[in-house]
């Protein structure tokens, strides 16, 4: 048992506290308040009578539920966990400051009460790949690992058994570490560009709210930054700053096929399982989050070997000459870039879906360039169009562009339309959120539709 941990929950049971938000993430934070005999109010504004037995049985157990369009009226609490999909900025969340209460998160207290070494990956693309190569890299070195944050299982329930030689690895979103008031003893941030604007306020919220994963480190603590990143490059940590590079000279770069540290060869390029130059970066990223941990040989041997993330440019399936990949995670014009740069031949995209509020131009150049015909969708579906046809490369019919009536539509013509030797690629840089109710469902969905062809 941790003491920390158990003195801290202890010292819980006689105040108000009130759990915004009873998804996933949040259901295991309520069992653990209520094992510890805490007054907790759940709230959520799904309506009680679709809320799920889960929800239900937490009232059972104790848990006073407030649900529905009204969930936060009247709420009354000494101590808040904040869900990471609200803004800080609820007039319902400042009120509660207000009246004196103390607003925190389930990943803000595990940081506190965490007894190990934290490893945080943010950015605004490949932080869960890197993560993950990161959590695989110290497995493979021995290492007991704490997966968690924005992938795997929620780590605060779970603190009371992490030991001190232990380490926690989790992915941080920018809604996560908005009002984070601790940082990571190693934080990584892969690259920033314009992401969940229908969200943040602007681009400088966006920003500060990722610079919270190191604001808060001291000289001991370690800052990983993508030199060719114009937001990332220009971030001093209070510790030791290290960057990687495809493109200059870093602390880890790339000097033709070889991935150098220090200048000295740590990894060839070729031997990196995963397909793309993204997931070179991201291997850079983990080279030098797991430094002095994990040997090169390790790192030689699991780069040959890790088949990648489920969503990310994951082959699905390959049929009558046609290989289909699923990068549902590319709910951003950079990361469906990325996608797109992966591949030699030019491919057949599907694209499109919910509006995040962000810039669609950089993309238009780039499907020009790497597809031959696109089929968009959803509420995105004309913004991509217009980006395509605004773009200086762009030929009457050079890509084909096709609007299609729903997802469903887009991937069943990008199927008829293949050939044997085709790729086709659904990436579809927009959020899920119009027609799924996240990115894993989508891909799953895809996949569903292909196995079936």
């Amino acid at each position: 048992m941790n003491p920390l941990f158990d003195a801290y929950f202890k010292n819980l049971s006689s105040k108000r506290i009130a759990v915004l938000g009873l998804g996933v993430s949040n259901r295991p934070l309520v069992r653990l308040l209520l094992n510890y005999g805490c007054d907790v109010t759940g709230c959520d504004k799904t309506p009680r009578e679709k809320l799920d037995a889960e929800v239900l049985e937490l009232e059972k157990q104790g848990c006073k539920l407030q649900s529905g369009e009204g969930y936060l009226n009247d709420l009354v609490a000494d101590i808040v966990f904040r869900t990471p999909g609200m803004h800080p900025g609820n007039p319902a969340l400042v009120s509660l400051r207000e009246t004196g209460a103390l607003v925190t998160s389930e990943m803000e207290l595990f940081f506190e009460l965490c007894p190990c070494k934290i490893i945080a990956v943010t950015g605004s693309d490949g932080k869960t790949t890197s993560t993950t190569l990161i959590s695989e890299l110290l497995k493979a070195a021995g290492k007991k690992v704490w997966l968690g944050g924005n992938i795997g299982t929620p780590l605060l329930p779970v603190c009371d058994q992490i030991s001190a030689e232990d380490v926690a690895v989790v992915e941080l979103s920018s809604f996560q570490l908005m009002d984070m008031q601790r940082s990571a003893n190693v934080a990584v941030v892969t690259n920033l560009a314009p992401n969940h604007l229908d969200v943040h306020k602007d681009m400088d919220e966006y920003i500060e709210a990722k610079r919270n994963i190191f604001k808060f480190q001291d000289s001991a603590d370690t800052l990983i930054l993508n030199a060719d990143n114009e937001i990332t490059s220009a971030f001093k940590g209070n510790g030791k700053t290290r960057f990687f590079s495809r493109k200059k000279h870093a602390d880890v770069c790339v000097e033709g096929d070889l991935i150098l540290r220090d200048g000295i060869a740590v990894l060839n390029k070729k031997d990196i399982l995963i397909p793309g130059e993204h997931n070179v970066e991201n291997y850079m990223a983990a080279i030098l989050a797991v430094e002095g941990i994990v040997g090169d040989d390790v790192i030689e041997r699991v780069a040959k070997t890790f088949g990648g993330v489920e969503h990310r440019i994951e082959l699905v399936r390959v049929k009558d000459g046609v290989r289909f990949y699923n990068d549902s995670i590319a709910s951003s014009p950079s990361r469906t870039i990325a996608g797109l740069r992966s591949f030699r031949e030019k491919v057949i995209l599907i694209a499109g879906g919910y509006d995040k509020h962000i810039p669609y131009d950089v993309l238009g150049p780039e499907v020009c360039e790497h597809v031959k015909t696109v089929f968009v969708n959803g509420a995105t579906a004309i913004q991509i169009k217009t980006a395509v046809e605004n773009a200086p490369q762009y030929k009457p019919g050079t890509p084909e562009i096709v609007v299609c009536d729903d997802f469903t539509d887009a991937v069943e013509k990008a199927a008829n339309a293949a050939e044997n030797g085709d790729v086709v690629l659904m990436s579809p840089a927009s959020a899920a959120f119009d027609q799924f109710k996240n990115f894993m469902e989508r891909g799953k969905y895809f996949k569903k539709l292909i196995m079936e062809l």
